[in-house]
């Protein structure tokens, strides 16, 4: 009797919550029930708690996640503006294209009835509840959208740039959501009684090529006058990780980004039955910078997790970061007369190129030499205020870029782990749909990628390709640097990494629109915390000090 009542409780509740048709009134969205907002999941998959007690309530998790705030980024409603300015005569499939990744609900609506998503319309997403469409539209990469993902054509090419298939409604006209775990059949009934969606146990929700959907990009290129000029394998994570050695080892994407709680947890708070091996919804990644952000400017922004929510959640990234990410060595250090030489080696933990995806992020070397009385003899790769790094060429000029090193004798010359982008002419540019190739990409390689074997999409370019000491087990780079004194040295090295390089953000301020000035202002307003230390390495040389 308890749990009929309770059924029919939550039933009459769900219904009455759902607005009322209105007589001779057409639906502003015939297709509603293609996706449902996240807030309509997290009523019962909240207040989940594991057997050590840890909060794994997978709303609150996801909330607070890049995921969540998709459509919210600054930086990438700036890009998308930037990118329209560029190329006004594909504006409506810009829009569409970077739509199926960031505004997956309401691209995926628009595409079912024929046309092409867009971005500006939903904007800005403070006025989200305006309207249904807009309401999805905010709710960035929400719950039904990866849950609906069909595992038809998974990893394959027709799949890429956000292309990813909506599963269809069972015969019945039912909608299906995949999940890990088998579900009873009386669990089932009630999750359709209440949301219109069904369990369906599914084995691709837990592999890497549902995520390579979106988290493959490849772009084209448009000349002058709109027509296209190339294209671009612009993000390979999922063919990286192809290339490695993670594969074999049974390491998906999930693995990292989505690791397991130990213990029998429940998944659902009312009913739930506890499951072993629930899935963290914490998406960590590498992008704490823009978690700050979307912190900082909350209220401009309209995000809807709580501030200690965004914090947690950097939090987290910044742990993986510095846990799980690269590692440091100090080797072979020899002092001469008037000079000093040593090997940094960087070894890469992840199953992808380290930094992977969009192309605006770096990681670099800087590299302090002290003497015996703690004063500063060497420097390379000091970062500034501004988000820049002391001595890089291509901060601090749009026409050049920084090479990759296999030796280091002066303070100007600076490791940097980065992808650069060239246009038609080989020059460096920012602009997506103007690149065309890539002049550089010595961005480190993960465990058992062979360059050698690589294909173009995910090759190493420049003056990398042909360092022997840049291989799948790292990169060892040689410094020999003037070092007067008496012979007792410090050495310092730091492993940074910054989500949005400076002349990435930079390039964004010649242009006169709302988006790309909004983020130039944040860019320079939190510019000082741009990077993050993800590894440390100390080595004393000579008499003790």
């Amino acid at each position: 009797m308890a749990f009929a009542a309770w059924c029919v409780t939550v039933c009459w509740v769900s219904v009455a919550a759902r607005p009322a048709p209105q007589a001779g009134r057409h639906a502003p969205r015939p297709d509603v029930s293609l996706f449902a907002h996240s807030e309509e999941c997290q009523a019962c998959h909240n207040n989940l708690t594991s057997p050590s007690g840890e909060d794994t309530s997978i709303g609150v998790s996801w909330r607070s996640t890049m995921m969540a705030n998709s459509a919210r980024d600054p930086y990438w409603q700036a890009s998308v503006r930037r990118e329209t300015l560029d190329h006004p005569a594909h504006a409506g499939d810009i829009q569409d294209e970077c739509g199926g990744c960031h505004m997956p609900m309401t691209t995926q609506i628009a595409r079912a009835h024929g046309g092409k998503g867009a971005v500006f319309t939903h904007l800005p997403v403070q006025a989200a509840r305006d309207t249904a469409m807009k309401r999805l539209a905010a709710d960035g990469v929400s719950c039904t959208v990866c849950h609906q993902i069909s595992p038809e054509g998974l990893g394959g090419d027709s799949r890429v740039n956000g292309r990813f298939a909506v599963t269809a409604p069972s015969d019945r006209g039912i909608r299906r959501v995949f999940g890990p775990f088998d579900v009873d059949p009386g669990r089932r009934t009630i999750m359709r009684s209440v949301t219109g969606y069904e369990q369906v146990q599914a084995p691709h929700i837990r592999e890497s090529a549902l995520c390579a959907s979106c988290h493959t990009l490849v772009t084209e290129a448009f000349g002058e006058n709109g027509e296209v000029i190339g294209s671009l394998p612009e993000q390979m994570n999922f063919q990286e990780w192809q290339h490695s050695a993670f594969p074999a080892e049974q390491k998906s994407c999930q693995s990292c980004h989505m690791p397991r709680v130990a213990g029998p947890v429940r998944v659902a708070s009312v009913l739930g039955e506890a499951r072993d091996g629930l899935s963290r919804h914490l998406f960590v990644g590498g992008n704490v910078h823009m978690l700050r952000i979307l912190n900082r400017f909350r209220d401009e922004l309209g995000v809807a997790a709580e501030p200690d929510e965004l914090d947690a959640t950097a939090a987290a990234t910044t742990r993986q970061l510095q846990r799980d990410t690269a590692t440091l060595s100090i080797a072979q250090p020899t002092a001469r007369e008037g000079s000093l030489a040593f090997d940094v080696l960087v070894t890469n933990l992840t199953g992808h190129k380290f930094p992977t995806g969009y192309p605006s992020r770096r990681a670099w070397l800087h590299v302090v030499v002290t003497d015996d009385r703690g004063m500063r003899i060497f420097e390379s790769g000091a970062p500034r205020d501004d988000g820049s790094i002391e001595g890089n060429d291509g901060d601090a000029d749009a026409q050049a870029f920084e090479p990759h090193y296999d030796t280091i004798t002066r303070a100007d010359q600076v490791q940097i782990y980065e992808p650069v982008l060239g246009d038609r002419r080989a020059m460096p540019t920012t602009g997506l749909l103007t690149a065309t190739q890539y002049l550089k990409d010595n961005r480190l390689l993960p465990r058992g990628f062979d360059k050698a074997t690589a294909d173009s999409r995910i090759a190493v370019w420049g003056d990398a390709r042909r360092d022997a000491d840049f291989t799948a087990a790292g990169d060892r780079v040689h410094y020999d640097v003037d070092a007067a004194g008496s012979g007792s040295f410090t050495i310092e090295v730091e492993l940074r990494y910054q989500s949005i390089g400076y002349r990435w953000a930079h390039n964004l301020g010649q242009y006169d629109a709302p988006e790309p000035r909004r983020f130039s202002g944040y860019f320079e307003k939190t510019a000082p915390g741009a990077s993050v230390v993800i590894a440390h390495e100390e080595l004393r040389l000579g008499a003790e000090r």
